[in-house]
């Protein structure tokens, strides 16, 4: 028997809490228990997106309530501004041309952070844009985007803030009001400790107000029908939840509240810090920014001489750690080692004891131990 670590991005792994109530007989959704189950993740989702506005919930992955955005806030024809940073702000390019928008692209290399000064130019410049579209933590290349200072800068114009913070919510810092993000939309299989199936998007009243004006078509991801639901005093939904994913976010938000969202940052900050230094102690070179900004996936790029598909299957199938590839075009160029949700200090040395025993078996020099000598130093100057 060999035990399995999935170390990927997302999905990610499961505290057997969660398992645990999702295994609970199913309920049904239009009965007291049912309002009251969500009232209380509603609730933790507040908590979690630091916000006081709407939450919405949706069965879909992240990708749907990245739709739902779209279709919700614009109409036929509309200018928007998308910043592409990786493979995800891309995704918000390909939703904006899907539905006939007018979108102005801010396009960066992989691997390079958004310029605030960037977006502020493009408002500027576009005056009647009337939605921004952003990503938060750029899973497929380990870059955080500065969401403050955007927040900022697009609160002085009329046009809607709308972030995708799928990877990034409860994984990097992220104060949805105090940095006057409009919608914040999200996925469960991430940070928040489920398995994949709901999608979330928070939203502002400055946003509800372009809501009143969209012209998209929409049915099942109709922000309003949602809205209604949630603020009865019987909160549901407006369509079939999926019942047993909600029975999981309520038992994975109590585990966050009881270690607390500033102390779940922290740890996630310290896994990152562990992975980043841990690499680099192995001479490889990293593809994230060496900083304490992304929490959620440490991006490596492969050495000379290795194949990555062959690195990763070696890992997953020897030694039982399983990390993500590249997407888009950084396919077989970096391997990724995913950290956000329920992972500690001993996901990290189980991950780095096997890349050097990989590395090893392909015949690259590695000194074995020394990238786990530097996850123990590293979380050792953490708790000091």
């Amino acid at each position: 028997m060999k035990k399995k670590i999935l170390m990927t991005p997302g999905p990610t792994q499961v505290p057997p809490e969660v398992l645990t109530a999702s295994s609970r007989p199913v309920i049904h959704h239009r009965t007291r228990e049912y309002s009251e189950l969500f009232a209380r993740v509603i609730d933790g989702l507040k908590y979690v997106f630091r916000t006081d506005n709407d939450v919405l919930v949706f069965a879909s992955s992240g990708t749907g309530a990245m739709e739902s955005a779209v279709v919700n806030l614009c109409s036929p024809g509309d200018k928007v501004i998308v910043t592409a940073c990786g493979k995800f702000g891309e995704r918000w390019q390909q939703m904006a041309e899907a539905f006939g928008l007018d979108a102005v692209v801010l396009s960066y290399e992989y691997g390079t952070a958004v310029d605030p000064g960037d977006v502020a130019r493009a408002l500027a410049d576009n005056r009647d844009a009337s939605v921004v579209f952003t990503t938060h933590s750029e899973t497929s290349t380990g870059v955080v985007n500065d969401i403050e200072a955007i927040g900022g800068i697009v609160a002085e114009s009329d046009a809607v803030l709308v972030v995708d913070a799928v990877s990034g919510l409860g994984s990097a810092e992220l104060n949805t009001d105090d940095w006057q993000v409009d919608v914040v939309v999200a996925g469960s299989q991430k940070a928040l400790m489920i398995p994949p199936g709901l999608a979330f998007a928070a939203v502002s009243d400055k946003a509800w107000d372009l809501v009143e004006r969209s012209r998209l078509p929409k049915y099942y991801f109709d922000w309003q029908k949602a809205r209604d639901g949630v603020r009865r005093d019987d909160p549901t939904t407006p369509y079939t939840p999926a019942v047993s994913l909600t029975v999981a976010l309520d038992a994975a938000l109590q585990l966050i509240r009881e270690e607390g969202i500033e102390a779940v940052i922290d740890r996630h900050r310290r896994l990152g810090r562990a992975s980043r230094e841990a690499v680099k102690a192995l001479g490889l070179e990293l593809f994230s920014p060496d900083d304490d900004a992304c929490s959620s996936v440490t991006a490596v790029k492969v050495p000379e001489g290795v194949e990555d598909s062959e690195l990763r299957r070696l890992m997953r199938d020897e030694y039982g750690v399983q990390c993500a590839g590249g997407q888009g075009s950084m396919k077989g160029k970096i391997f990724r080692i995913g950290h956000c949700g329920y992972y500690n200090y001993a996901d990290i040395v189980a991950t780095i004891t096997a890349l050097e025993q990989a590395l090893n078996d392909l015949e690259y020099p590695v000194e074995l131990g020394r990238g786990v000598a530097r996850v123990v130093e590293v979380f050792g100057e953490d708790a000091s």
